[in-house]
């Protein structure tokens, strides 16, 4: 039978809950922070060792691109873990606390408490992985992506002169073994490759949202 009321103890309960959720979700937001401080710092140092000289090799903006990948992997793991805190929070929040502060009535009888019961017993990601790779591409990761792309391009494009023919520009773009035409093709594709996924999950929580907005939810995240 759905719960008719809660007594004074119980709700006292639930908003000690709500204070633990809301720590745990700033504290992996900040774990968020880290991984994207990373990113950052060993963007800036590739920048730095490229342009030291127009001499220098294009080469380190290249294999940055390794570890943005891997900060980038790294990041979405802990934001999937961030997002199960952060859903459980937001879901006291609008079934609890809202509720009570409007109407002064908790609408038990839409059984949402029991939801928040089963993601306790039967926790879960309430996203996958993909998506969690695209939502931090979008909120962080692109203009990561766009300054090395930039920087790639703009160091291919001046030193150690100002390039003169798409011939030149492709010879500087080799790296070793590896021909320009392929190394641009990768970059391409590495982009495209960001930019498909951060669509995708864009468009994937429009259709989530939209759905939760037509019916009655009953997951969270």
């Amino acid at each position: 039978m759905p719960r008719k009321d809660l007594d004074a103890a119980e709700m006292g309960a639930i908003a000690h809950l709500y204070r633990g959720e809301v720590y745990r979700s700033t504290i992996w937001r900040t774990r968020l922070d880290t991984t994207t401080n990373w990113a950052v710092v060993t963007l800036g140092v590739a920048l730095s060792i490229s342009f030291a000289s127009p001499e220098a090799s294009p080469l380190p903006l290249v294999l940055v691109g390794v570890l943005l990948i891997f900060f980038l992997v790294l990041e979405a793991r802990r934001y999937r873990y961030f997002n199960v805190w952060r859903a459980r929070a937001r879901w006291m929040e609008t079934h609890f606390y809202a509720p009570m502060l409007a109407e002064g009535d908790l609408h038990l009888e839409d059984d949402w408490q029991r939801t928040l019961a089963n993601d306790y017993l039967r926790p879960r990601y309430h996203v996958t992985f993909l998506v969690a790779v695209g939502r931090r591409v979008r909120r962080n990761y692109f203009w990561i992506l766009l300054i090395q792309s930039l920087a790639f391009a703009g160091k291919i494009i001046v030193h150690p002169t100002s390039v003169q023919s798409f011939d030149q520009a492709m010879e500087r773009a080799s790296v070793g073994p590896i021909p320009g035409e392929i190394m641009v093709l990768m970059g391409m594709l590495y982009v495209a490759i960001c930019g498909g996924l951060s669509t995708w999950s864009k468009r994937d929580d429009l259709r989530r949202s939209q759905a939760r907005g037509r019916e009655k939810s009953d997951s969270m995240g």
